[in-house]
């Protein structure tokens, strides 16, 4: 087993319950996950606001040294895993710095980026430079998605067909969404994307403007289809729908949270799962796993190798509403088609009742 590893953690706001706060203060959940592994030591944190950075460390760091300047964190420290923490538009500008100075592994907060362009670019940036890039997809360490995979890999529905989801937007929530999608699928490739989106409202998560209403279809390398709707009007009785050429499982965000029918049984069977479909616990599962996966040279779960493959869908979906037309994978556009339309005013006029 490898020795003790330093950690740094770029970004260190409020925990969202509390005065001050401007987001969900994840930093907090994930250094709660690092020292929970009894294999890491906060060394360092970063941070534009001084109160908020002594105010961490406070909590967690007893030691740890603050700085108000990242880069200069990152030259001084040489940590040997570093927390991304912040907003999405900063992603890309401190997991470069992060792994230009030579750190071991970048955990980083989701959505990957605003951009399909600066998404690639962190990954490949990793790859090139054999760090370990993951991102913070955490539900994939939780009971019921995890019973839900379990289920279809028993053939508990049969031949998976179609794989469907509801939630409010495609880039912040919907990342999770779209990654459950492979996850169940076996993490085969997409093929292609057929999408649309809507912008009545003027919507932000985190900074990043968002659609109030999409569409997203999905077709997989082994034939599945793949649907999410989003925003106005997305409901469709569930979180997540998997169906099978046998059966049916389904997500609720409320209990019971699984629930299966198939050629056996008479109606729905609830499957009493002791967790819900979120949870803090899931994020120390997945950083947990990740110092695992360090320790062995092994490519983790939350590897960028798969967020990348999830975040591709989102651009490509905006896409393939600026093309009005299919997108074949791989996307070649770098930006995000969604902020150029919006900056040129497309959606301008729009209804907003």
């Amino acid at each position: 087993m490898s020795s003790n590893y330093r950690v740094a953690v770029i970004g260190c706001g409020r925990p969202r319950t509390e005065d001050g706060a401007t987001g969900f203060g994840m930093s907090h959940a994930h250094v709660h996950g690092y020292l929970a592994t009894g294999r890491c030591e906060l060394a360092a944190v970063a941070d534009i606001s001084r109160e908020n950075a002594e105010d961490f460390v406070g909590r967690y760091g007893g030691t740890a040294d603050v700085y108000l300047d990242y880069h200069e964190m990152l030259a001084v420290v040489k940590p040997d895993i570093v927390s991304v923490c912040t907003w999405p538009h900063l992603h890309e500008p401190m997991a470069l710095a992060a792994i230009g100075a030579g750190v071991r592994a970048v955990h980083c907060e989701k959505p990957m980026a605003p951009t399909w362009g600066a998404a690639r670019r962190m990954h490949q940036a990793a790859v090139a430079a054999g760090v370990q890039l993951t991102f913070n997809h955490q539900r994939r360490f939780l009971e019921p998605f995890q019973t839900a995979r379990r289920l279809i890999r028993q053939g508990a529905i049969g031949t998976v067909q179609r794989i469907e989801g509801s939630c409010g937007d495609m880039i912040d929530w919907g990342t999770h969404w779209l990654d459950m999608f492979f996850f169940y699928n076996g993490e085969t490739p997409a093929e292609w994307v057929l999408g649309q989106i809507d912008h009545r409202q003027e919507k932000r998560i985190f900074g990043v403007p968002v659609e109030s209403q999409g569409l997203c279809q999905i077709k997989f390398a082994n034939g599945v289809l793949g649907l999410l709707f989003t925003g106005h009007d997305a409901d469709i009785g569930c979180a997540n729908r998997i169906i099978g050429s046998e059966g049916t499982l389904e997500l609720h965000n409320s209990r019971p949270h699984l629930r299966l029918q198939n050629i056996h049984t008479q109606g729905w069977v609830s499957y009493t799962t002791q967790e819900g479909l979120h949870g803090g616990i899931a994020i120390d599962r997945g950083i947990a796993e990740l110092v695992r996966s360090l320790d062995q040279g092994v490519e983790p779960e939350l590897s960028s190798h798969k967020a990348v493959r999830c975040t591709e869908v989102i651009f490509a979906t905006y896409e393939s509403s600026r093309r009005r037309g299919r997108v074949d994978i791989p996307l070649e556009a770098e930006d995000s088609a969604f902020l150029t339309l919006l900056g040129k005013g497309a959606w301008a006029g729009s209804d907003n009742s």
